[in-house]
Order: structure tokens, then C-alpha cells, then sequence
């Protein structure tokens, strides 16, 4: 009965199989990008600094956009296509092709990532006016190719000086140390819907109790506790089918990686018992249908908020880490992070697992003893 209401309402389909995996490319792309290619608008006059500045730029990989005035650089930057602006004027090309330092107008724009750009485009810049005062040195004992040819041997024959930083150990760097992308993302939207999904059963369980289901199912030799089993067991596997979707389709479209699956699929299905738990309670405890759909949805997305489903538990205070841990996504978040970051078993998730199965436990039997009541007092 479950799994025929369910596949009844055609809109779950969008939100259970499309929605997720939007979700999953919208906070890659958002949150997984890097500086390669970062747009970078620039204007002037065109002469010998222009292009060498240019090249010098689209050789670190940045994507670099030739305007005509410096309007349309501000323009670019202020609309957020470009990171970071540059403006030469005739002052810099003069100084350029008298070898002296010359000056830049950089604009940085206000995305996170343009600091960053902006400080490749002053290395960049500033490695390509190194070069060519070398190959100015070198023109005083020969013409410009030889020059030129004469510092890329050097650049071959001498190894480049090295660099090493050392800084403290960053606990969120060696949380996602190795993390791809879509990786982080993926696993907080399957949580997520899955759980939001699950909780869909409680305005069908106040539909069926209105419309005498339940009870004419309680009529046949069938006790509380089956009649909990069926319900529940209706909404883990549609739990479970959704969830092996999203792994399997992100898999393919996003490349993310799930680690164990026989392990995670372990994790969703405790999951889910619990989900289905806080269905079945709502649905005997709330009387109409749009009151429960709300406190469905509404909850769900508070409890994905606080248990780590929207922004990474590493990034939260000890405090917040303490509210977390009383909600299943927490520990279903900790749990798929081990599986997927560290290759965990089942051995190394039992804490979580245990965690996850208890509120189970604890949620499923009180949903089965308010349905026996809420049976006894329609009769």
C-alpha cells in the first residue's frame, strides 16, 4: 500500500530522483572550483607590456579577456564575469620599454575566490617583468633570440630555487584531504532527501487513518506491531532505492566516491528506520494533512541544518558539534565520511550504527504505541 501511494503521486519522482542530484551539481560547482581558468578582464593600450602581460597570464591558466576601455573592465568585474581587472596605461608601457617598474590598477572583485586570483595575476605579472629584464641584461652581449635561447638553457641547466612552508596542522584540511569536488555534497543531499522523502509517509498515514485503512487492516488478525512493520518497511525501501540512486547516478555523472557500498547502504538503511520512526510519530500525533507536511518538511530541513547536511560538522564549534550528536543526521554524516574519505568498515562505524539504531528503536516503538492508542480511543 505504501509503495503504491507513493508511486501514485508522480511530483515524488521530481523530488526523490531530479532534485537530489541538482542539488549535488549546484554545491560542487559552488563550493568544489578552483582558480584554473578564473576569468580575468583587461585593458590598454596594446603595446609590448599588454601582450607580454597577457601571455604571462594565460600561461598560469586564467582566463584572460581583452577590453577597450576600462569601463568595461569594471563593468565585467562589478557584474561578477570577471575575478579581477586590470587597467595599463600609457605611463606602464612607457616604463616597460625603458625597464623601469611600472604600475598596475588592479580591481578585485567580491567573490570569495578573486583574492586569490588577484594575487596570480601580481605573481604572474611580476615573473614576466623579471624575464624580461634578464633578457635586457642579456641583449648587451647579444641580439634578443639569443638572449632569450640563453635563459632557457640557464632555466634547464640550473634547478630553480625551492620553497618550503610549514604551518600548523589544520584539523578541516585533514578532514577533506583528498576530497574531490562533488564528494562532501554528494553525501549531505543523499541524507537530506532521503530524510525529507521518508517523512512524506506521515501526511499518507493520516490520510489512511481517516479514510479507515488502518483500522480495517487492524481488523484482520495483524497486531500494532505489524501493522508498524509494514508501514515502516514501505518507506526504507523507498528510502533505500532512492538513496542507491543518488550513489549510483553521482557515481557516474559527478565522478563521487562512495567508498564501501555494502557499508553505506548499512548506514542508509538505519537511516531510514529512523526517518520512518519520525514519520509514523507524526502521522498519529498530527490530525491534518498540510500541518504534518509542514512539520515534515520544516523539521527535516532543521535537523539537516543541525546535523551537518548543509554546511560541513567540521566547520562547527564544539558547542554546535554537542547539539548535533542529537540528530541522526550527525551520525549518519560521521559514519558516510569514513566510509568515503577513509575507506571504513563496519567495524569502524559500529559507534555511529549503534547511535542510529537505538534512536530507530526508540522512535519505531513509540510510533507503534501511540497508533494502538490513537486506535483504541476511535473505538
Amino acid at each position: 500500500m505504501e509503495l503504491r501511494r507513493f508511486l501514485a503521486d508522480r511530483s515524488n519522482l521530481f523530488f526523490v530522483l531530479i532534485l537530489p542530484l541538482a542539488m549535488v551539481a549546484v554545491i560542487g560547482w559552488q563550493f568544489g572550483s578552483d582558480r584554473s581558468g578564473a576569468p580575468v578582464a583587461v585593458q590598454g593600450p596594446g603595446g609590448a607590456a599588454t601582450q607580454a602581460l597577457v601571455a604571462g597570464w594565460e600561461d598560469a591558466e586564467l582566463g584572460v579577456t581583452v577590453r577597450d576601455t576600462p569601463e568595461l573592465v569594471q563593468e565585467d568585474v562589478s557584474r561578477g564575469s570577471a575575478e579581477v581587472g586590470v587597467l595599463l596605461d600609457a605611463e606602464a608601457e612607457a616604463a616597460w620599454r625603458d625597464g623601469i617598474p611600472m604600475e598596475l590598477e588592479i580591481i578585485t572583485g567580491s567573490s570569495s575566490e578573486a583574492p586569490a586570483v588577484a594575487q596570480v595575476v601580481r605573481a604572474r605579472a611580476e615573473a614576466v617583468a623579471t624575464e624580461e629584464g634578464q633578457v635586457r641584461l642579456l641583449e648587451t652581449v647579444g641580439d634578443e633570440a639569443e638572449a632569450r635561447a640563453a635563459l632557457d638553457d640557464a632555466s634547464t641547466l640550473v634547478p630553480p630555487a625551492q620553497l618550503l612552508v610549514q604551518q600548523p596542522e589544520d584539523p578541516v584540511a585533514v578532514a577533506f584531504e583528498g576530497v574531490e569536488q562533488f564528494d562532501s555534497g554528494a553525501v549531505a543531499q543523499l541524507l537530506l532527501f532521503v530524510f525529507l522523502s521518508t517523512l512524506n509517509a506521515a501526511p499518507a498515514l493520516i490520510k489512511a487513518r481517516r479514510d479507515g485503512v488502518v483500522r480495517r487492516t487492524m481488523a484482520a488478525p495483524v497486531t500494532t506491531a505489524q501493522a508498524m512493520a509494514g508501514l515502516t518497511t514501505g518507506r526504507v525501501v523507498i528510502a533505500l532505492v532512492q538513496g542507491a540512486y543518488i550513489m549510483l547516478a553521482s557515481s557516474l555523472l559527478f565522478g563521487v566516491r562512495w567508498g564501501s557500498l555494502g557499508v553505506a547502504v548499512v548506514v542508509l538503511l538505519v537511516f531510514g528506520l529512523v526517518a520512518a520512526g519520525v514519520a509514523m510519530v507524526i502521522g498519529v500525533l498530527v490530525d491534518s494533512e498540510g500541518a504534518a507536511s509542514g512539520l515534515a518538511v520544516g523539521g527535516g530541513l532543521v535537523l539537516g541544518a543541525v546535523g551537518g547536511s548543509m554546511v560541513p560538522l567540521e566547520f562547527y564549534s564544539d558547542t554546535l558539534r554537542q547539539v548535533a550528536q542529537l540528530t541522526p543526521h550527525a551520525w549518519a554524516n560521521e559514519a558516510m565520511a569514513q566510509v568515503q574519505r577513509q575507506g571504513a568498515g563496519i567495524v569502524d562505524v559500529l559507534p555511529q550504527l549503534g547511535v542510529l539504531a537505538a534512536m530507530a528503536v526508540g522512535v519505531l516503538v513509540l510510533g507503534s504505541l501511540l497508533l494502538r492508542r490513537s486506535l483504541a480511543r476511535a473505538m
